[in-house]
């Protein structure tokens, strides 16, 4: 059988890259997608070149894009067996905090390309007997003080319950992974205490090498000093 095949988004760097890099290892060819053409241009020569790896410039916001993506990655490589929704990014905390465009663009990313992902990767996950994964976070399970960041990961914990409920007839697992703070270009300032991204890294490949008859619906993990 052919090597199975990952789609990532959000692949350009941090938790996303991480992935990539263990997926590859593991045998896995790889579609790396992210708004930057050129970082995943490299990132997918590194991991292999154009029969292992491919780098897809796609803004997770608009549907064209999203769906022109997987059809790509389809063509290419002929099928699809795992899904990483990773795409997103953070805002500062306060409601009279960062600009409205900055709030639109984070809601429109975290959440509505979360869904776009779903909805594009369904039926060739229902093909392959698939696994979608979804990045949550921490902050999706406590109320942080202004935080519209937490809402919009509250919102993926919520999603990724509604797509397990739907795809786990069509043979499907789902899996929310929800790390705390970890050291990547998503804070401008690393946190005192956080986790590498190939640790999460590892959780995501963990989930996906279960035997078929188990399911890994989410894991939650945080540096042992994280105190929210």
């Amino acid at each position: 059988m052919a090597d199975p095949v990952v789609l990532i988004t959000g692949a350009s760097s941090g938790i996303g890259a991480a992935t990539a890099r263990q997926a590859a290892e593991a045998g896995y060819r790889v579609a790396l997608i992210a708004r930057t053409a050129e970082r995943v241009a490299a990132l997918a020569k590194e991991l292999g070149g154009a029969e292992r790896a491919i780098g897809l410039a796609c803004d997770v916001t608009e549907w064209d894009q999203v769906e022109q993506a997987v059809g790509t990655t389809l063509h290419t490589f002929g099928q699809l067996d795992t899904v990483f929704a990773n795409a997103g990014f953070g805002a500062t905390r306060g409601f009279q905090n960062e600009t409205p465009e900055h709030w639109k663009a984070m809601v429109l990313t975290n959440v509505l390309g979360v869904a776009y992902t779903i909805r594009a990767t369904a039926d060739a996950l229902d093909a392959a007997d698939g696994h979608l994964l979804i990045t949550g976070s921490v902050a999706g399970h406590v109320e942080l003080p202004g935080s519209l960041y937490a809402a919009t990961k509250h919102a993926v914990h919520s999603m990724a319950e509604s797509a397990r409920k739907e795809l786990l007839e069509r043979g499907v697992k789902v899996t929310l992974i929800s790390p705390g703070n970890v050291d990547t270009p998503f804070f401008d300032n690393t946190p005192s205490v956080a986790l590498r991204d190939d640790d999460v890294a590892n959780a995501v490949m963990f989930a996906v090498n279960q035997p078929p008859h188990v399911g890994i619906n989410e894991i939650l993990m945080r540096h042992p000093q994280q105190d929210t």
